[in-house]
């Protein structure tokens, strides 16, 4: 105290969750009126109204995490997915970033589930999570989220739209190597290839959930990729047509077997 320049202090304590999280420290100049009872009282109440605002900041933080995760597998959830694919068209159409989005369906959940027990159809969504985050790791800053059931998807902002197909087939071929599993059904829309201008998110969702029932009509075990066929590419009129995707488009899709 004295090498600060201190005459006197009070010290209370911070109590998280039953467990010391810190201290609360007041000092006053030498010379200055040495703290008494009521000053210690009202630090130790000081200090525990701290504990009490650090206490709500981390139930409002949990809150935020369990309202933006998948309680099943730990990754994002479809509102996540809707916040981030929201900005990231928007930083798009400022500054051009390329924004690029792979939807999948895991194939063979519904098989498991009626042959072996949900239980294990849902260890087979939690090891393809798992796979789903190891390929969103090749994209720096990708999410990698389940949108419901067996559905799910990788969001990427910046990377290009090569090197977001490669991380897509990549999680094709892991995907097939999963025990019980059946493969994935994989569909990529981004900026980087011939779509046509993507004004709203709304419209890249399409675009990739379109591929991905391309890849599943003709049970592609690689990505389909809106946009590789040029400006007639059938996955970009799809998407594009006045009604939004929907089971008669899914259907048209199924229809179409590769030779």
């Amino acid at each position: 105290l004295r090498r600060r320049g201190r005459g006197c202090c009070v010290v209370a304590p911070i109590v998280l969750h039953g467990r010391a999280w810190g201290e609360l420290y007041v000092a006053r100049a030498a010379g200055a009126p040495v703290f008494d009872r009521g000053d210690a009282d009202f630090a130790t109440v000081l200090a525990a109204v701290v504990a009490a605002g650090l206490a709500q900041t981390e139930r409002l933080e949990e809150a935020r995490r369990l309202a933006f995760t998948d309680a099943l597998t730990g990754l994002a959830n479809r509102r996540a997915v809707d916040v981030r694919l929201e900005e990231a068209v928007e930083r798009h159409r400022a500054e051009g970033v390329v924004v690029s989005l792979v939807v999948c369906d895991l194939n063979g959940l519904k098989r498991v589930n009626d042959t072996h027990g949900h239980a294990v159809g849902d260890r087979l969504l939690e090891r393809f999570g798992s796979v789903l985050s190891l390929c969103g790791a090749m994209l720096p800053g990708a999410l990698a989220a389940r949108l419901g059931g067996d559905e799910f998807c990788l969001l990427a902002l910046g990377p290009s739209a090569e090197d977001v197909v490669e991380a897509a087939g990549e999680l094709c071929r892991r995907a097939g190597a999963l025990e019980l599993g059946e493969g994935v059904a994989c569909g990529v829309a981004s900026t980087g290839h011939d779509i046509g201008p993507v004004r709203d998110a709304r419209r890249l969702f399409r675009l990739a959930d379109a591929a991905q029932y391309r890849a599943k009509a003709d049970r592609s075990d690689l990505p389909v990729v809106a946009g590789r066929e040029g400006p007639d590419d059938p996955v970009v009129r799809l998407a594009d047509e006045a009604t939004p995707p929907a089971k008669t488009e899914r259907r048209r899709f199924r229809g179409r077997r590769r030779s």
